[in-house]
Formats: C-alpha cells, sequence, structure tokens
C-alpha cells in the first residue's frame, strides 16, 4: 500500500466517528437499540483500520513521515506582513500512527463495555453519539501536521469532555463538575494560545514541519532565546490543563462524576494524554529550561496526586488522582529528556488504566444493581469501605484488575514494570547530567506511593470480608459485554506486547521505531545530546530497576500488612496523624484554597464590574438624558426629590454661573478709572450670571417662559398702560385738543429757545 492509500485510509479513520456520531444525534432515537450496535460497529471498523495503518507504516516505511497538505486559506499581500497563506493538513509518522492506534483501541472497548454498563440509560443514544464526537477530536489532534488544526481539535476535545462529563446534568455535583473542567481547561488552553501566536506571528505559517525548520536555521520568536523558552512553556500550558498538570490538576477528580466509561475513555487514556502527545510533538522545539519547566511540572504533580490517592475511599477518585499521578510521570519523562520512556508510559498506561476504570465501573455495576434490589438509596456504590470480598462473585473483575494493578505499580512481566523503568532510569540519567536530583528522588517515592495505594484499592474492594451478607449475596459477575474488554485490555497489559525481552524496554519495538528526535534550538540552548542522555541511562538502567522493585514492594508489602494481616492500624496512624490525615483527605485544600482567591475573587470583581456598570457607564448614560431633561424642564422640575446627580447638576450651574460673571466683568472692564463704568461692569456681570443660573435653575423651556414671553408679554403691558392713560385725554372737545397743540407749540418754542 502506498503513501496515498494510507492517506486515505487516515482520513477515513477521521471521518468515521465524526459519522457515527451524527447519525446517531440525528436518528438514534428511531433506531433499535439506540443505534448502540452501528456506534459499536463502526469504531471496530476504525480499530481494523488504524491497526493496519499502524503495521503498513511501521513495517514498509518505518523512516517516512507521510504528509498531506493544501491551502485552506490566502490573504494575499498583508500589510506589515507580506504575503500569508495558511496550510492545513495531515501526517503519518511513527508517533501518529501509534497514538492513532492507542485511541481506537480504547475508544472501541469502550463502546463495547458501554453497552453493558449503560444498558437502559435515559440517554443512550446520545450518549454513544457523543463517544464518537470525541473520538473524531482526539483523532483531529493525532493526526494533524499544524498548530491551527491542532488548537481547533483541543477545543473539540474539550467540548467532547464537557458533554460527557454532563452527561446527568440533572445531578448538581455533575453539572458543576463538566463546568469547572472546561473552565480550567480554558485557563491552559489560553496560555497554550498565547504560545501558538507567538510562533505564528515570527514564522508566519502554523506548520509543524515549517517552524522546526526554520528554528534549525537560526530564525528564533522576537530573536531572542528567552522568547523560544517563553514560546516553548506557553504551548505546555496546553498541556498543562489537558493532562491534569499541578496546578490545574483540579478538574479531573470531579470529572468521574461522568459514567465510568467516560472515565476510561477520556480521563485515563486517551484526551488527559493528549497533553503528553502535545509534548512528545512539539518536543524538538523546547530548550533545556523549558525541559526543566515541564520535568518539574511531572514531578510535582505525580508526587501530590499519589499522596490524595492514599486517603481517598471513592474508587472512581483513587483511579483519578492515579491518573493525574501516572500523567506526571510521563510529563517528568518527557522533561527529562526520556522521549522514547514518556510515550512508551502512555501507551502502556493507556492499556491497564483504562483497564481499571472499566474494572472500577464493573464493581461499581454490581454494588449499583445489588443495592437497587435492596432499595438501598442511602449506600454508596462507590465508596470502597462498603465493599470487600468481591474476589468470590466477580472472578473475571478481580484477576484482571489485579493484572492492572501489578502493571501499575512496575511489576515485572508487565508492561508498566518497562515503561516506568525507564522514566526512572531516565529520571537518574537526567539528575547525573544536570543535577537535579530531586526529581528521581520524587520518582522513586511515588512509585513506592503507587503501588502501596493501589494494593490498598485491592485489598479492600475484593479481599476480607463484605460488609452486608445479604447484599454480598445480590452482587455477581458482569455479562460478557463487560468483561471481554477488561480480559482485552489484561492481556495487553503484559510486557511481550512491547518487548519480548522482560526487563528491557529498549529492545522492544517502539524503542527501535520512536527514538528521541534531535533538538532544533540553537546548541547553546539545548539539553544534553541524545547520545550522552541514551548513555547515561543505560549505566543507570539495572539501578533504576533494583530501586523501583524495592520500594514497589515496600509499598505492597505496607499496604498487605495494613489492610490485609492488620498489623498497622490504618484508624489508629490516621488518627495520630490526623492533621497530616486530614491534609491528604481534604485534597491538600487546592479546591478551598482556589475557591477562596480565584472563585471568590472572581465573584469580588464581578460585584466591582456591576457597580461600575450600574453607577458609572448607566448612571453616565442615564444622566446625560436627566441633564437633557433638566437643560429643557430646569432643575426645579427634574429634582425635586434632591438626588445626588441632581447635586451635582446644580454645583455644575453654580460653577458656570460664576464663570460667566467673572469672565463678563473682565470683559468690560474699563481701562479709565471711573467709578460709574467699574459699576456698570459689575452690574452686567452679574446681571449675565444670574441669567446663566436662572438658566440652569428654569431650563430652556423656563427662559422662554420667564425671559423671552416676559419680554413681550411686559411691552404689550406696556402699550397698554400707554392706551388706558391716553384714554382719560380722548374727551371728543374739539377745545381741548386746541389747548394741547398750544401748549406744544410753547413747549417746543422753549425747547428750541434754550438750545
Amino acid at each position: 500500500m502506498n503513501h496515498d492509500s494510507l492517506i486515505i485510509l487516515s482520513i477515513s479513520n477521521l471521518l468515521i466517528p465524526l459519522a457515527s456520531f451524527l447519525i446517531l444525534l440525528f436518528f438514534g432515537k428511531r433506531l433499535p437499540r439506540g443505534g448502540d450496535f452501528i456506534a459499536t460497529t463502526l469504531l471496530f471498523v476504525v480499530l481494523a483500520s488504524s491497526l493496519f495503518v499502524m503495521f503498513q507504516k511501521l513495517v514498509y516505511y518505518p523512516g517516512d513521515i507521510i504528509q498531506a497538505s493544501f491551502k485552506w486559506v490566502s490573504f494575499g499581500n498583508v500589510p506589515f506582513i507580506g504575503p500569508l497563506d495558511i496550510h492545513l493538513g495531515i501526517v503519518l509518522d511513527n508517533l501518529s500512527v501509534i497514538m492513532l492506534a492507542v485511541v481506537a483501541i480504547v475508544s472501541s472497548l469502550v463502546h463495547l463495555f458501554s453497552i453493558g454498563y449503560m444498558k437502559d440509560d435515559v440517554r443512550y443514544s446520545r450518549y454513544f453519539a457523543f463517544l464518537g464526537f470525541f473520538t473524531f477530536s482526539m483523532s483531529v489532534i493525532v493526526l494533524t501536521n499544524n498548530f491551527f488544526t491542532m488548537y481547533v481539535g483541543w477545543e473539540l476535545v474539550g467540548i467532547s469532555s464537557y458533554l460527557l462529563i454532563g452527561h446527568w446534568y440533572e445531578k448538581k455535583s455533575a453539572s458543576d463538575a463538566a463546568i469547572k473542567a472546561f473552565i480550567v481547561n480554558r485557563v491552559g488552553d489560553l496560555g497554550m494560545f498565547a504560545g501558538v501566536m507567538i510562533i505564528f506571528f515570527t514564522f508566519r505559517t502554523f506548520s509543524f514541519d515549517q517552524i522546526f525548520t526554520s528554528i534549525a536555521n537560526g530564525n528564533i520568536p522576537m530573536g531572542s532565546e528567552n522568547w523560544l523558552t517563553a514560546a516553548g512553556i506557553l504551548i505546555f500550558c496546553g498541556a498543562i490543563g489537558k493532562s491534569a498538570q499541578f496546578p490545574l490538576h483540579v478538574w479531573l477528580p470531579d470529572a468521574m462524576e461522568g459514567p465510568t466509561p467516560v472515565s476510561a475513555l477520556i480521563h485515563a487514556a486517551t484526551m488527559v494524554a493528549a497533553g503528553v502527545y502535545l509534548v512528545a510533538r512539539v518536543f524538538v522545539m523546547f530548550t533545556a529550561d523549558a525541559l526543566v519547566f515541564i520535568a518539574y511540572i511531572g514531578a510535582i504533580t505525580a508526587f501530590i496526586s499519589a499522596t490524595i490517592a492514599i486517603a481517598q475511599n471513592d474508587i472512581k477518585k483513587v483511579l483519578a488522582y492515579s491518573t493525574i499521578s501516572q500523567l506526571g510521570y510521563m510529563i517528568m519523562g518527557l522533561g527529562v529528556g526520556a522521549y522514547t520512556a514518556g510515550f512508551f508510559h502512555l501507551t502502556t498506561h493507556a492499556m491497564f488504566k483504562a483497564g481499571l476504570f472499566l474494572g472500577s465501573g464493573s464493581v461499581i455495576h454490581a454494588m449499583h444493581h445489588a443495592l437497587h434490589h435492596k432499595h438501598d438509596h442511602h449506600t454508596d456504590p462507590q465508596d470502597i469501605r462498603n465493599m470487600g470480598g468481591l474476589k468470590a462473585k466477580m472472578p473475571i473483575t478481580f484477576w484482571t484488575f489485579l493484572i492492572y494493578t501489578l502493571a501499575i505499580s512496575g511489576i515485572p512481566l508487565t508492561s508498566g514494570f518497562l515503561s516506568k523503568d525507564s522514566i526512572l532510569a531516565g529520571t537518574l540519567a537526567f539528575g547525573n547530567l544536570s543535577g537535579h536530583y530531586l526529581i528521581p528522588v520524587i520518582g522513586f517515592l511515588v512509585a513506592g506511593l503507587t503501588a502501596f495505594y493501589m494494593f490498598r484499592l485491592v485489598i479492600i474492594t475484593f479481599l476480607g470480608e463484605h460488609k452486608d451478607k445479604e447484599r454480598f449475596e445480590l452482587i455477581h459477575e458482569s455479562p460478557a459485554v463487560m468483561t471481554i474488554p477488561l480480559i482485552i485490555f489484561a492481556v495487553l497489559s503484559f510486557f511481550a506486547f512491547y518487548s519480548f525481552n522482560p526487563i528491557d524496554a529498549a529492545s522492544g519495538w517502539i524503542y527501535k521505531l520512536l527514538p528521541r528526535p534531535e533538538s532544533v534550538v540553537p546548541q547553546n540552548l539545548q539539553a544534553a545530546s541524545t547520545e550522552i542522555f541514551n548513555e547515561t541511562v543505560h549505566h543507570f538502567h539495572y539501578t533504576a530497576m533494583i530501586l523501583s522493585l524495592v520500594v514497589a514492594g515496600l509499598g505492597i508489602l505496607i499496604a498487605f500488612m495494613t489492610y490485609q494481616w492488620k498489623k498497622i492500624n490504618a484508624d489508629l496512624m490516621a488518627e495520630k496523624f490526623k492533621p497530616v490525615y486530614e491534609f491528604l483527605l481534604n485534597k491538600w485544600y487546592f479546591d478551598e484554597l482556589y475557591g477562596k482567591i480565584f472563585v471568590a475573587g472572581t465573584h469580588a470583581l464581578t460585584r466591582v464590574l456591576r457597580w461600575f456598570d450600574n453607577n458609572i457607564v448607566d448612571g453616565f448614560v442615564n444622566n446625560v438624558g436627566n441633564w437633557t431633561v433638566a437643560f429643557t424642564l430646569g432643575y426645579r422640575e427634574q429634582w425635586k426629590n434632591k438626588t445626588l446627580s441632581g447635586t451635582v447638576y446644580l454645583t455644575f450651574a453654580t460653577i458656570v454661573s460664576l464663570l460667566v460673571t467673572f469672565f463678563s466683568i473682565s470683559a468690560l472692564w474699563p481701562e479709565t478709572t471711573s467709578f460709574i463704568n467699574y459699576l456698570l461692569a459689575i452690574i452686567t456681570g452679574i446681571v449675565a450670571g444670574s441669567l446663566t443660573f436662572f438658566g440652569f435653575w428654569s431650563g430652556t423651556g423656563g427662559f422662554d417662559k420667564y425671559i423671552v414671553d416676559g419680554l413681550v408679554n411686559g411691552v404689550a403691558y406696556f402699550s397698554g398702560f400707554i392706551g388706558l392713560v391716553l384714554r382719560k385725554f380722548q374727551t371728543g372737545r374739539i377745545q381741548t385738543y386746541l389747548i394741547f397743540v398750544m401748549l406744544g407749540f410753547i413747549v417746543l418754542y422753549f425747547i428750541f429757545r434754550f438750545l
């Protein structure tokens, strides 16, 4: 099969889950069984196709990078930028085809498991539709060859997660968890967006290959080495959110409110692994400083989550914090330079962690069934303290769950032993080369904690005696549609699928086909070279293996001594170290801390903004209207209640009137000293100011009424008064008029005589 055929087949793998989503979304309720058989069949077709593509690529084209791109949009000649075209496409390299197969394996088996687990659900077809949409979104991330489509897939995965976590949205806890996951992920995505924009405005392209080539040629953001480091860390922020790394890890445990198969698909094997995949995809552009930052974030996350898992009693919460811790392991592995080991652990972890979640789903399903028959709606079916002795009733679930636990604990003959030891050897090599010995110390400590809390979970859930004998009799093994995926994941948790050497992952096919790529950043910014790092890892291989077995064995031993053999009283220890126990039980109080700082801070900010909007913005707009009315009707009509705005208006009127008075007097002030002129200037200024104040007080309507109309009416009244006076002299006698004429002549005579 040639390159083009593999591209076409990969595109079909991308579109088939989308078709499943659309079919079930529009026609699911009309189809038999909600169309679950269509969704599941299509996903198994995707599985077969993905495995075929991976086989063809890794066997026949192991060294080729198969790509297909097209021009999506052309902006022409953009001012200050120049010609700008955006190309999109897909890439088939060894990294993407392995990840595509991982997504297909987990998604198809989760579809199959969901047929039994979600039976009779109120939104059954919608659930399967959203599973298909998520698989499509995740495939977009895996197959893309550019940052643009990566970011689109990133956001689609976020929406898918929101929809599936909130599947039972009538439960407030589920809807709150969906919102929390969505918002917390947006914080990380904002950082990723900023990093992508820095890269785009530097290189004018989203293509991975073109960006890496430009960096290799010495072209770096803003011409600054610090900006290159910052861009890498900002892009990594997307992984901090999506892969639930410290400090954005708080959303993942709450996301367990969604259906358990969703936890297996999204929050264990695929979506949360997208951040690890992102780091692996752009690994070559990280500077040494950025990689140290990544390594410490992973180590801190792994440690915090492992300590919290010790004190949790909800079976899914234990697995949730275990997931966060193992994701921290992967990120830590990539950060220290153990590129292949980090991605290898992603692959192995996807299998046994998906199995662990589905196994917990099988237990919860059985517990819920028993509680339902007893009409017990108060007992929590997810609390491990209500379990015990389930090994006898659920043998398949128990043995598969035990295999997964051995794998995550890093016990020989399991895939987890190979991948975890590879990361630990990498941390020892990193510590030796860089002096950062705290990272391997944390790595080995977390390995011991993982073995302890996972065997604590197994012992309390499956061994010992059940807490309620009547309920115990009602518990039974899950149906075959649920146990078959458990068996498949258990088989995939053994070493032979990844390396025929049970103690050396480096001899396996993943190490041979997925070597660490060479960095493209300037030489002075690079971490230790691949050759030097690999030699150091080889030197510490057996040291890491022995130490990991010792700490894992110690963790398992303490778990059995505490919960099986009762040599250590867990309740007494919890009481003795109560502050520590409460601290871990309450998850380091991260939720409370974030609630006080960010949630309460956001609420306080919104209250300030609301006050500003209501009183300043709306106040300004409303008072512009009030003042406009006041200019028309006057103060005394508009603000009879003496509001604050009215007081401001009156103060403004007084100031303007005083200014008019002052400038009028200044303009009319005589140059010569004349008391009369001074007096006239002052009087005129006072009159002008008074008229101005009167205009504000009475408004334009009042000015028209009292001044303009007053003058007109005054003239009329004066004319009437003169008319009344003159009527007294209109006697109708000629003699009277002659006398007035004679008096007039006499007056005129004396006037002209003296002029």
